[in-house]
């Protein structure tokens, strides 16, 4: 299983963590999502099919564009 975290300007309050729980969740391969908006971030547990690019286009899909520079 892979772990990623995924950091995201647009992430500002525990609505925006519920969205994207409540999106990658439905994604095939996601074990689990938790989130901090205060660090603005996302931790994902994952196999395949998942991929992080995937999970990366979901963000960006639903407003949550990952920072790559972080």
């Amino acid at each position: 299983m892979a772990r990623a975290i995924l950091h995201s300007d647009e992430i500002s309050c525990d609505g925006c963590v519920r969205s994207i729980r409540a999106e990658l969740s439905e994604m095939e391969g996601v074990q689990s999502v938790a989130g901090d908006p205060d660090k603005q971030e996302v931790t994902v547990e994952f196999a395949a099919p998942a991929t992080l690019e995937a999970l990366k286009a979901a963000m960006d899909d639903i407003g949550y564009p990952v920072d790559a520079t972080r």
